[in-house]
């Protein structure tokens, strides 16, 4: 292997025109940088709420509805839902509700604001930590700009995917700032923003190790390679050779300016690995209810290989972005997984042999390493890759680009105006491709037909254009979307629920019954579960079976406590058998988990039918007031001919 020379020649001064810009300066090209992701990214602040998870972390969820209360402030802390903990990005969506309500623009609008000020954060930490402000600048606007990004930014549920990076930059900002002068309150500022980092995503569980990438560069803090540090300690200026012995000495918060060694920086970031443990232990047990993909251990690596080529292509040739790759299974190609591989071995080594180009080193290993809790070794669900997956990894590969084009056309002795022209067509060419992914994502059947004409096989897609197609009232045409993913696979618990729901729509009540059978066996998700027995409930009500139907509205109640149509079936039953008091107070539950002027003209009734005249008008008027008051003959009907619809969800 390759030695490191004793003494690096000096670094020749990049970027004349940008190295000594004020602060002042560095402001104006942040506050640029962030119009421009606000501009670009305008259209989503119109979208609607995704019909993929957004139901379920927003417009379903009554504890999100709710708003910032004492209740749902504890239940971030302590649910599992969605098969994950992170309790500040429930706070985050919970404040979302408070402050907006459930109109779509305010969280869209904030994921942008989140997504700017972290291309902000960036800049400044590069132009901080490197000296190099119109390398840094690129890489920040890449980052802001590319388009692979959409998914995280305009997908509300993936609040927190851009909540997490907020609080991972602040935290590796303020590892800067514990780097120039250690302190235990640097320190622990450090610890306490990686702590919230965690608590909005744990993608963020590899953060000691990145550390241990920015010690080698562009800190220089390892002993064993700090020779002279160029202008690349924060801005410092070279450092001047120190003693072996200072050089190896262990210590957790060591004077300014002295190299450490690699034991002694590993030992430093003990707590922040025994963080990254706990994270990993809290997300084994979130996902433990999560139905894995049963796949041998030999897909799972070739599906690695092949995931960390397609995003390095798709970092270069954005063109098919897609909000779900399906996983190719069986028939994944194992020639074209060995060859990207290989290609993966081969960059690998190259970096190494040619690590006096630190970035290279730093950039390469930071986007295999921050890559590897998503890249399915051990697969949730049942897609590839997601794009969603390389917001932190990618980063590594923008340092690559900007520090390795710049380093090339220096050698080559290209006029500065040549390069910041080819800058801006770069960045120009970026832009368009952002503007036409983020007019994918203006609306749910636009973006999932997209997704259906550049993937193959696509269960998920087929789910959800149907599903854009029932909010639409194209029951018809959605029904052909659900075969067709029914299809594909025929284990997809969505599209069996909504063919069933199809069939009790259209009156054939048996087949609805046992299509609502078949979900039991195809998924453990409560919700789903859930669905099924309320809407089997109905389908048995229908045919005046009280008794099963009964069972099933209890049965879902049991899968899920806060089910307003269990409880409204439940009172219908109590209504009919003429038990006044069981009626409306299961009226009232449904009444307190969701308020309806349905639910209020059932109260209604039969409040006016045990002789509470009084309250039975007042129900009566709040249904009025919620300008839908239902007559007697819908309100019997209604249920059973109307039932509810499932959506997909994805980890």
């Amino acid at each position: 292997m390759k030695q490191m020379p004793d003494q690096e020649p000096q670094p020749r001064p990049p970027e004349t025109s940008l190295l000594h810009i004020s602060k002042w300066q560095k402001l104006i090209l942040s506050l640029l940088l962030v119009l421009a992701t606000l501009a670009l990214y305008d259209p989503v602040t119109r979208a609607p709420f995704l019909n993929l998870d957004d139901d379920l972390y927003i417009t379903q969820n009554s504890n999100v509805r709710a708003g910032l209360t004492r209740q749902s402030v504890a239940w971030a802390f302590h649910t599992f839902a969605n098969t994950n903990w992170h309790p500040l990005t429930w706070l985050s969506h919970e404040l979302d509700c408070q402050l907006f309500g459930l109109n779509p623009a305010g969280p869209h609008m904030v994921n942008v604001l989140l997504h700017a000020a972290c291309a902000a954060l960036l800049f400044w930490m590069l132009a901080s930590a490197t000296g190099m402000t119109g390398r840094g600048l690129m890489v920040a606007a890449l980052f802001a700009l590319h388009p692979i990004n959409v998914e995280s930014v305009a997908w509300i549920a993936e609040r927190k995917n851009v909540l997490s990076m907020l609080f991972f930059l602040l935290a590796l900002a303020a590892y800067g700032s514990y780097a120039r002068h250690r302190g235990i309150g640097r320190y622990l500022a450090v610890t306490v923003l990686y702590a919230l980092a965690l608590m909005a995503k744990p993608q963020v569980i590899t953060f000691p190790f990145a550390l241990l990438l920015l010690d080698y560069w562009p800190l220089r803090r390892i002993a064993a390679e700090e020779k002279h540090a160029g202008i690349d300690r924060f801005g410092k200026g070279a450092s001047s050779a120190v003693p072996s012995g200072t050089q190896t000495e262990i210590r957790a918060l060591a004077p300014e300016g002295i190299p450490r060694s690699f034991v002694s920086l590993v030992v430093e970031k003990l707590p922040w690995f025994a963080l990254s443990a706990a994270s990993a232990l809290i997300t084994m047990k979130a996902q433990s209810a999560a139905r894995h993909e049963e796949l041998p251990l030999w897909e799972h690596l070739a599906n690695a290989a092949l995931s960390y080529a397609k995003y390095i292509g798709n970092t270069f040739w954005p063109a098919n972005l897609a909000p779900m790759y399906p996983h190719p299974g069986r028939t994944i190609s194992i020639p074209a997984a060995s060859l990207s591989a290989l290609a993966i071995l081969a960059f690998t080594i190259f970096v190494v042999i040619f690590r006096e180009r630190r970035y290279l080193f730093v950039g390469w290993f930071w986007f295999l390493g921050t890559m590897v809790p998503m890249i399915g070794i051990v697969q949730v669900g049942v897609q590839a890759m997601a794009d969603r997956y390389a917001y932190i990894p990618l980063l590594g590969i923008f340092v690559i680009v900007c520090w390795g084009a710049a380093d090339l056309l220096e050698s080559w002795r290209v006029p500065a105006a040549v390069t910041l022209a080819t800058s801006v067509i770069v960045l120009a060419a970026t832009s368009f491709a952002l503007h036409r992914q983020v007019n994918f994502w203006t609306g749910n059947f636009t973006l999932w037909r997209h997704t259906l004409d550049i993937t193959e096989r696509n269960f998920i897609a087929e789910d959800n254009a149907a599903t854009a197609l029932l909010a639409q009232g194209r029951t018809d045409d959605a029904i052909q979307y659900f075969r067709r993913a029914n299809a594909i696979r025929p284990g997809d618990p969505v599209s069996a629920l909504n063919i069933a729901t199809y069939e009790q729509q259209h009156g054939n009540l048996p087949a609805a019954i046992d299509g609502y059978r078949k979900i039991f066996d195809l998924t453990a998700d409560p919700g789903l579960l859930a669905l099924a027995h309320v809407n089997r409930g109905y389908a048995y009500l229908a045919l005046k079976q009280e008794d099963n139907a009964k069972q099933d509205f209890e049965a879902a109640l049991q899968r899920q406590t806060e089910n307003q149509s269990a409880y409204v079936g439940l009172g219908l039953i109590a209504q009919k058998a003429g038990d006044w008091d069981h009626a409306a107070q299961d009226f009232g539950h449904a009444i307190n988990i969701q308020p309806t002027p349905f639910a209020y003209e059932l109260l209604a009734q039969v409040l006016e039918s045990s002789g509470r005249k009084e309250a039975a008008e007042a129900a009566r008027a709040e249904a009025q007031r919620m300008n839908s008051a239902l007559t007697h003959g819908a309100a019997a009907g209604d249920p059973s001919q109307a039932p509810h619809t499932a959506s997909p969800s994805t980890p």
